[in-house]
C-alpha cells in the first residue's frame, strides 16, 4: 500500500465526519431560520411555501425537492457522489428533528438572535460539509451540470436559479425578509471562513485542500 493511498484512508472517518454533521447542523440552522421568522435562506424560502400548501412538513419537503432536484441531473449528465445522495435525506431529516425541539420564539429580542444563529451554523455546517470533498448537493450540482451546458457564468447561473426559488416560494407562501438578504451577504465570507477553519489535507499533499478562494463548483450544500 502506498504512502497516500494509507494516508487517504486514514482521512476517511474524519472527511465522514465532517460530512454528516455538516449536513445535521445545515438542516438544524435551516430549522432556526424559520423559527426566527424573519426569511429563509432562498430554497429554504420555496420548501416552506410547499409545506404551506400541501400540509406536508418543511423536512420531508426538502427531501422531496431535493430528489426532484436529483433526477434533473439525469439530462444535464451529472454524476451524484455520497454526499450529494446523503444530502436528500440528511438535511430534512435534521431539520424537522430541529423543529420538533426548538419552539417558535415571539419578538424581535428573540427572533434576531435566532436568526443569527441560524445563518452563522449554516456558515459551519458549509464549511464542514464541503470539506470533506464527497460531492456537490443537488442543488448545486444543478446549478454546475447548467454552467457547462450553457457556457454561463457560475454567478449568472446560481442567480437565475435563486430569484427563479425565491419568487415560487414566495409566492406559494414562504418567509422572505430580513433574514433572506442577510443570508445572502453572510453566507459566502462565512463559508469561505470555515473551509479554512474545517479544511483537509489534500488525498495528495499534506496540506490542506482549501484555496485562497471559494471552489467555483459547489459554494453551498444545498
Amino acid at each position: 500500500m502506498s504512502d497516500t493511498t494509507a494516508r487517504s484512508g486514514s482521512r476517511l472517518p474524519r472527511r465522514l465526519t465532517h460530512l454528516y454533521v455538516g449536513l445535521a447542523l445545515y438542516g438544524a440552522s435551516s430549522a432556526l431560520l424559520v423559527r426566527a421568522g424573519l426569511g429563509l435562506e432562498p430554497w429554504g424560502v420555496l420548501h416552506q411555501g410547499l409545506a404551506e400548501r400541501t400540509g406536508i412538513s418543511i423536512g420531508v419537503v426538502s427531501i422531496i425537492v431535493g430528489a426532484v432536484v436529483l433526477l434533473l441531473w439525469i439530462p444535464i449528465r451529472q454524476r451524484p457522489g455520497l454526499g450529494t445522495v446523503s444530502n436528500v435525506f440528511a438535511v430534512g431529516i435534521a431539520m424537522d428533528g430541529t423543529l420538533a425541539l426548538v419552539p417558535d420564539v415571539h419578538g424581535l429580542g428573540a427572533q434576531i438572535p435566532v436568526m443569527a444563529a441560524g445563518i452563522a451554523l449554516n456558515g459551519v455546517a458549509t464549511g464542514l460539509y464541503i470539506s470533506a470533498r464527497f460531492g456537490p448537493g443537488p442543488r448545486d450540482g444543478l446549478m454546475t451540470g447548467l454552467h457547462r451546458l450553457t457556457g454561463r457564468s457560475i454567478r449568472l447561473v446560481r442567480t437565475a436559479i435563486e430569484v427563479a426559488v425565491v419568487a415560487t416560494g414566495f409566492l406559494l407562501g414562504g418567509s422572505l425578509g430580513v433574514g433572506t438578504v442577510l443570508y445572502a451577504l453572510a453566507i459566502g465570507p462565512l463559508a469561505q471562513f470555515f473551509l479554512r477553519v474545517f479544511a483537509l489535507p489534500s488525498p495528495d499533499a499534506g496540506t490542506p485542500d482549501v484555496a485562497g478562494r471559494t471552489p467555483r463548483g459547489a459554494i453551498l450544500p444545498r
